[in-house]
Protein backbone atom coordinates (compact mmCIF):
# COMPACT_ATOMS: atom_id res chain seq x y z
CA UNK A 1 0.00 0.00 0.00
CA UNK A 2 1.11 3.55 -0.74
CA UNK A 3 0.18 6.63 1.26
CA UNK A 4 0.59 10.13 -0.15
CA UNK A 5 -0.06 13.33 1.83
CA UNK A 6 -1.31 16.20 -0.30
CA UNK A 7 -1.50 18.56 2.68
CA UNK A 8 -3.82 19.38 5.61
CA UNK A 9 -5.97 16.23 6.06
CA UNK A 10 -5.94 15.11 2.42
CA UNK A 11 -4.35 11.75 1.56
CA UNK A 12 -4.19 9.36 -1.35
CA UNK A 13 -4.33 5.66 -0.39
CA UNK A 14 -3.34 3.20 -3.11
CA UNK A 15 -3.75 -0.57 -2.82
CA UNK A 16 -1.33 -2.98 -4.49
CA UNK A 17 -3.92 -3.69 -7.21
CA UNK A 18 -4.14 0.02 -8.04
CA UNK A 19 -7.41 0.85 -6.24
CA UNK A 20 -7.27 4.48 -5.13
CA UNK A 21 -9.05 6.33 -2.34
CA UNK A 22 -8.67 10.04 -1.63
CA UNK A 23 -9.47 11.02 1.96
CA UNK A 24 -10.66 14.51 2.96
CA UNK A 25 -9.64 16.53 -0.11
CA UNK A 26 -9.68 20.28 0.51
CA UNK A 27 -10.88 23.16 -1.65
CA UNK A 28 -7.78 25.26 -2.42
CA UNK A 29 -8.00 28.82 -1.12
CA UNK A 30 -10.91 28.10 1.21
CA UNK A 31 -11.56 30.22 4.28
CA UNK A 32 -10.26 33.41 2.65
CA UNK A 33 -7.10 31.65 1.46
CA UNK A 34 -6.17 30.45 4.92
CA UNK A 35 -5.65 27.07 3.28
CA UNK A 36 -3.58 27.44 0.13
CA UNK A 37 -2.30 23.98 -0.71
CA UNK A 38 -2.46 23.33 -4.47
CA UNK A 39 -5.25 21.74 -6.47
CA UNK A 40 -5.37 17.93 -6.25
CA UNK A 41 -5.13 16.47 -9.75
CA UNK A 42 -5.01 12.75 -8.87
CA UNK A 43 -7.83 10.47 -9.96
CA UNK A 44 -9.52 8.07 -7.53
CA UNK A 45 -12.04 5.25 -7.41
CA UNK A 46 -13.81 6.92 -4.49
CA UNK A 47 -13.48 9.76 -1.99
CA UNK A 48 -14.17 9.75 1.74
CA UNK A 49 -15.12 13.00 3.48
CA UNK A 50 -15.22 13.18 7.26
CA UNK A 51 -17.56 16.20 7.26
CA UNK A 52 -18.75 19.00 5.00
CA UNK A 53 -16.32 21.84 5.81
CA UNK A 54 -14.44 23.15 2.78
CA UNK A 55 -11.01 22.10 4.08
CA UNK A 56 -12.21 18.47 4.05
CA UNK A 57 -14.96 18.31 1.43
CA UNK A 58 -13.46 19.05 -1.96
CA UNK A 59 -14.40 15.78 -3.63
CA UNK A 60 -16.61 17.53 -6.15
CA UNK A 61 -13.56 19.33 -7.53
CA UNK A 62 -11.53 16.18 -8.28
CA UNK A 63 -10.95 14.89 -11.83
CA UNK A 64 -13.63 12.50 -13.01
CA UNK A 65 -15.98 13.36 -10.13
CA UNK A 66 -15.44 10.09 -8.19
CA UNK A 67 -18.20 8.93 -5.83
CA UNK A 68 -18.06 10.56 -2.40
CA UNK A 69 -18.63 8.48 0.75
CA UNK A 70 -19.79 10.21 3.91
CA UNK A 71 -21.17 9.18 7.27
CA UNK A 72 -21.31 5.93 9.17
CA UNK A 73 -21.61 2.62 7.34
CA UNK A 74 -19.68 0.04 5.35
CA UNK A 75 -18.55 0.28 1.75
CA UNK A 76 -16.58 -1.85 -0.69
CA UNK A 77 -14.51 -0.06 -3.32
CA UNK A 78 -12.92 -2.78 -5.43
CA UNK A 79 -10.34 -4.40 -3.11
CA UNK A 80 -10.69 -1.84 -0.30
CA UNK A 81 -13.17 -2.23 2.56
CA UNK A 82 -14.17 1.06 4.20
CA UNK A 83 -16.05 1.55 7.47
CA UNK A 84 -17.32 4.94 8.62
CA UNK A 85 -17.79 5.52 12.37
CA UNK A 86 -19.67 8.46 13.83
CA UNK A 87 -17.89 10.85 16.21
CA UNK A 88 -18.04 14.56 17.11
CA UNK A 89 -16.11 17.49 15.65
CA UNK A 90 -15.95 19.08 19.11
CA UNK A 91 -16.10 18.36 22.83
CA UNK A 92 -19.82 19.14 23.05
CA UNK A 93 -21.28 16.15 21.19
CA UNK A 94 -21.25 18.11 17.94
CA UNK A 95 -23.14 21.15 19.24
CA UNK A 96 -20.33 23.52 18.22
CA UNK A 97 -19.09 22.13 14.90
CA UNK A 98 -21.27 19.15 14.04
CA UNK A 99 -20.46 15.51 13.52
CA UNK A 100 -17.31 13.88 12.19
CA UNK A 101 -16.79 10.51 10.55
CA UNK A 102 -13.73 8.42 11.37
CA UNK A 103 -12.89 6.12 8.46
CA UNK A 104 -11.29 2.69 8.77
CA UNK A 105 -9.77 1.28 5.57
CA UNK A 106 -8.66 -2.34 5.14
CA UNK A 107 -6.02 -2.35 2.40
CA UNK A 108 -3.59 -5.16 1.56
CA UNK A 109 -4.04 -6.72 4.99
CA UNK A 110 -3.39 -3.40 6.76
CA UNK A 111 -5.79 -1.40 8.93
CA UNK A 112 -5.56 2.33 8.29
CA UNK A 113 -7.62 4.90 10.19
CA UNK A 114 -8.23 8.53 9.19
CA UNK A 115 -9.63 10.47 12.15
CA UNK A 116 -10.88 13.45 10.12
CA UNK A 117 -11.57 16.41 12.38
CA UNK A 118 -12.03 14.40 15.54
CA UNK A 119 -12.69 16.92 18.29
CA UNK A 120 -13.36 14.66 21.27
CA UNK A 121 -11.62 11.76 22.99
CA UNK A 122 -12.28 8.75 20.80
CA UNK A 123 -15.44 7.11 22.20
CA UNK A 124 -14.84 3.69 23.71
CA UNK A 125 -17.39 2.09 21.39
CA UNK A 126 -15.61 3.48 18.34
CA UNK A 127 -12.19 2.43 19.63
CA UNK A 128 -13.51 -1.07 20.28
CA UNK A 129 -15.05 -1.28 16.81
CA UNK A 130 -11.76 -0.28 15.21
CA UNK A 131 -9.44 -2.48 17.26
CA UNK A 132 -5.68 -2.33 16.82
CA UNK A 133 -4.50 -0.11 13.98
CA UNK A 134 -1.48 -0.41 11.71
CA UNK A 135 -1.47 3.17 10.39
CA UNK A 136 -3.14 6.17 12.05
CA UNK A 137 -3.68 9.49 10.28
CA UNK A 138 -4.26 11.83 13.19
CA UNK A 139 -4.98 15.57 13.56
CA UNK A 140 -2.54 17.21 15.98
CA UNK A 141 -3.05 20.97 15.65
CA UNK A 142 -5.72 21.43 18.30
CA UNK A 143 -8.48 24.06 18.54
CA UNK A 144 -10.68 22.61 15.77
CA UNK A 145 -9.60 19.06 16.63
CA UNK A 146 -7.93 17.08 19.36
CA UNK A 147 -4.55 18.52 20.37
CA UNK A 148 -1.09 16.94 20.50
CA UNK A 149 -1.60 15.33 23.92
CA UNK A 150 -4.98 13.89 22.98
CA UNK A 151 -3.57 12.68 19.67
CA UNK A 152 -0.90 10.66 21.46
CA UNK A 153 -3.48 9.16 23.81
CA UNK A 154 -5.63 8.17 20.83
CA UNK A 155 -2.67 6.56 19.05
CA UNK A 156 -1.82 4.60 22.20
CA UNK A 157 -5.42 3.48 22.69
CA UNK A 158 -5.51 2.12 19.13
CA UNK A 159 -2.06 0.55 19.35
CA UNK A 160 -0.98 2.28 16.17
CA UNK A 161 2.33 1.12 14.73
CA UNK A 162 2.77 4.04 12.31
CA UNK A 163 1.40 7.46 13.27
CA UNK A 164 1.22 10.13 10.56
CA UNK A 165 0.33 13.61 11.86
CA UNK A 166 -1.95 15.88 9.84
CA UNK A 167 -4.11 19.00 10.21
CA UNK A 168 -1.44 21.27 11.64
CA UNK A 169 -0.16 24.74 10.75
CA UNK A 170 2.35 24.99 7.92
CA UNK A 171 3.48 27.67 5.48
CA UNK A 172 0.37 26.83 3.44
CA UNK A 173 -2.08 26.69 6.33
CA UNK A 174 -2.57 29.80 8.44
CA UNK A 175 -5.37 28.45 10.66
CA UNK A 176 -4.87 29.26 14.32
CA UNK A 177 -3.71 25.77 15.12
CA UNK A 178 -0.36 24.45 16.32
CA UNK A 179 2.48 23.33 14.03
CA UNK A 180 3.65 19.73 14.24
CA UNK A 181 6.53 20.51 16.64
CA UNK A 182 4.44 20.23 19.80
CA UNK A 183 3.30 16.74 18.77
CA UNK A 184 6.91 15.66 18.19
CA UNK A 185 8.47 17.23 21.28
CA UNK A 186 10.25 14.70 23.49
CA UNK A 187 9.15 11.72 21.41
CA UNK A 188 11.30 8.83 20.27
CA UNK A 189 10.80 6.95 17.03
CA UNK A 190 10.27 10.07 14.95
CA UNK A 191 11.12 9.72 11.25
CA UNK A 192 11.08 12.79 9.02
CA UNK A 193 10.61 11.98 5.36
CA UNK A 194 11.64 14.46 2.69
CA UNK A 195 8.85 13.13 0.50
CA UNK A 196 5.06 13.16 0.45
CA UNK A 197 4.70 9.45 -0.33
CA UNK A 198 5.65 6.24 1.47
CA UNK A 199 5.02 2.56 0.89
CA UNK A 200 3.85 0.41 3.79
CA UNK A 201 3.59 -3.37 3.91
CA UNK A 202 2.38 -5.66 6.66
CA UNK A 203 5.67 -7.51 6.93
CA UNK A 204 7.72 -4.34 7.36
CA UNK A 205 5.74 -2.60 10.08
CA UNK A 206 7.97 -1.23 12.87
CA UNK A 207 8.22 -3.34 16.01
CA UNK A 208 7.58 -0.27 18.19
CA UNK A 209 5.34 2.70 17.34
CA UNK A 210 6.88 5.30 15.06
CA UNK A 211 5.82 8.79 14.04
CA UNK A 212 6.27 9.40 10.33
CA UNK A 213 6.32 13.06 9.31
CA UNK A 214 5.63 13.52 5.61
CA UNK A 215 6.22 16.59 3.47
CA UNK A 216 3.07 17.89 1.83
CA UNK A 217 2.91 17.22 -1.91
CA UNK A 218 1.10 20.43 -2.80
Amino acid sequence: MKVKWFGHAAFLLVASDGTKIIADPYIPGCFDNALCYGQISETADAVTESHDHDDHAGGRMLPGRPPVLRGAGEHQVKSITITGLDTAHDDAAGAKRGRNTVFLYCIDGLKIVHLGDLGEPLPAAVSSAIGQVDVLLVPVGGYFTIDATQAHKTAEALGARIIIPMHYRTGKCSFQIQPVDQFLQGRVGVRRFGTSEVEITKDKLPAAPEIWVLHHAL
